[in-house]
């Protein structure tokens, strides 16, 4: 099995809150990212497909035809967004979180790969925080 890695950058803002909870806990929970007037984020999305390689092209896949399905389906969608409010695949009232945005990132892109499959995405929100997912 080989596996090929693309990276793409977006950028985005969103607020962690629970409307439920007081400014208090939010803030003590969630710290700046609750900031009432959101912050934003420079993201990088990487997206590692697995595979055979192709025996004449060697690719397992094109990785400017990967790069362009996840443009369609993910960065341009989510770039210069809010994450609360603008991104439609993204479920009314769920925390856009690195760790939740991932699962639907693979939700978005996983069902339009061709020859080859999704085996893991790496969402880093900063230098220091990152989330991974296996499809699991």
């Amino acid at each position: 099995m080989v596996y090929l890695t693309r990276i793409e950058r977006f950028n985005a803002a969103h607020k962690l809150w629970v409307a439920d909870w007081s400014e208090d806990k939010n803030y003590e929970v969630f710290g700046k990212c609750a900031n009432k007037n959101w912050h934003g984020h420079n993201y990088k999305l990487h997206v590692t497909v697995k595979g055979r390689p192709d025996p004449v092209t060697g690719f397992i896949m094109d990785a400017k035809k990967l790069s362009k399905l996840i443009r369609k389906h993910i960065i341009d969608v989510v770039d210069h967004s809010n994450l609360n409010l603008d991104v439609p695949f993204v479920p009314q009232g769920l925390q856009p979180t690195t760790e939740n945005m991932i699962v639907l990132f693979w939700q978005q892109l996983a069902p339009h790969l061709e020859n080859c499959e999704l085996h893991s995405l790496r969402l880093e929100e900063t230098e220091t925080i990152y989330a991974e997912y296996y499809g699991e």
